[in-house]
């Protein structure tokens, strides 16, 4: 036993540690916001979620365990409990399988390198040996630093940052007291082979990898569905993200998804989307200059009105399932982000973002909202968890049981 009581340390928006009550309890909120499961007769669907112990994924093994009842396995990498707390990845996962299981769903989530053939291997043969040798649906939700090719050993990392020009942006910061700062900061452009190495790590090139893997196997079904999961995002951010290093890995992922519709298409009968999905305060998001005050301030004129992930994660499984028509645009996405793009809450967020400054920030965006999202992905300031109690850090990783 490992009991302390964990208080919250953080450097910027990066938490020490992590809160395994906090993030239990997050888990169970998340599971309670999904609306009442589709009705099926027997066993659900067999479904593979790639990256999923946070932000997006997390939602998507969420809503997929609790409104379509699928089974299957969740792959994500995290790191166990030591001299810190786990991660908090490490503690939601534990969670999702103890609400998985109570809910009689076979689900079994493997840490691992996605990126790497090992893990595709022990997947491969837990759907040979465990789900009837066959998978129904993917989704794809990575967001990674750095990528190893496992056929040349090379190693990719990724980077945030604009293409041809230095980029200078508002962003948001919090002083070392809690006060919030609206500050200026410049991102020099890409170089060398940045982009190269961007795509690399986060377009397409895995999830098709992952494709090719599993179907060389005959396991994936007929009708079989997958989606990788994308963000477009406002023009407010766009120099950064859309237009940036990480933009181009996201066309490239968007190419990948047409290159496989059609390769899918002709097979199996099958699909490959991307979703794009609208912004989230998230682990990677947080990263990403000017996003921590656009979300911010997004907050500030919608309010509730905000659709959290689960609730698009939701609509997305009941795309793919059929239980709604697949919604696509032309370059064959998903659009979970509409509510968010829509011209007049876009002018609405501008009109603030060129005025925001430290005096009046709090008057225009949602700071409390944010603050409190940011620490609710390391599990605190989640209501109805006692911090000042001790807490076991010790938490196994769920076992995989017959």
């Amino acid at each position: 036993m490992s009991e302390r009581i964990i208080a919250p340390k953080s450097r910027g928006f990066l938490f020490l540690d992590s809160h395994p009550g906090g993030c239990r309890q997050l888990v169970d909120e998340m599971w309670q916001a999904v609306p009442a499961p589709v009705t099926a007769g027997g066993e659900g669907p067999v479904a593979l979620v790639i990256g999923s112990s946070a932000g997006y994924g997390l939602a998507a093994t969420i809503a997929g365990l609790a409104h379509v009842g699928i089974r299957g396995i969740g792959v994500c990498f995290e790191k166990a409990p030591a001299r810190r707390t786990g991660t908090a990845g490490w503690y939601r996962t534990a969670a999702t399988a103890r609400l998985a299981q109570q809910h009689g769903r076979d689900m079994v989530f493997l840490n691992g390198d996605a990126f790497s053939d090992t893990v595709k291997e022990q997947v491969a043969d837990l759907l040979s040996e465990r789900f009837g040798g066959r998978l129904d649906f993917l989704i794809y939700s990575v967001a990674a630093p750095r990528r190893t090719d496992p056929d040349t050993g090379n190693v990719y990392a990724s980077v945030l940052k604009p293409i041809g020009s230095p980029y200078t942006t508002k962003t948001l910061v919090f002083d070392e007291y809690g006060a919030p700062e609206v500050k200026e900061v410049t991102t020099a452009p890409a170089e060398g082979d940045d982009i190269e190495q961007t795509v690399a790590v986060m377009g397409g090139t895995d999830w098709e990898r992952w494709i090719t893997f599993l179907a060389d196997r005959s396991l994936l079904a007929d009708g079989f569905a997958t989606a990788a999961l994308s963000y477009i995002g406002s023009p407010l951010t766009a120099a950064i993200y859309r237009q940036g290093t990480i933009g181009a890995a996201k066309s490239h992922l968007e190419a990948t998804a047409r290159t496989l519709d059609e390769r899918l298409g002709k097979t199996l009968g099958g699909r490959a989307v991307t979703s794009v999905n609208a912004a989230a305060v998230t682990q990677s998001s947080t990263a990403i200059p000017g996003i921590a005050l656009y979300v911010g301030l997004l907050r500030g004129v919608l309010g509730d009105a905000m659709v959290a992930p689960i609730g698009q994660l939701v609509e997305l499984w009941d795309q793919l399932t059929g239980a709604r028509p697949l919604d696509l645009d032309d370059e064959v996405r998903v659009r979970l982000d509409t509510w968010e793009l829509d011209p007049a809450v876009q002018n609405a967020v501008a009109e603030r973002w060129s005025t925001a400054n430290s005096d009046i920030i709090t008057e225009l965006a949602d700071l409390d909202w944010f603050s409190a999202e940011v620490r609710r992905l390391y599990g605190f300031s989640v209501p109805g968890v006692d911090y000042t109690a001790a807490v076991e850090t010790d938490v196994p990783w769920p076992t995989l049981t017959i």
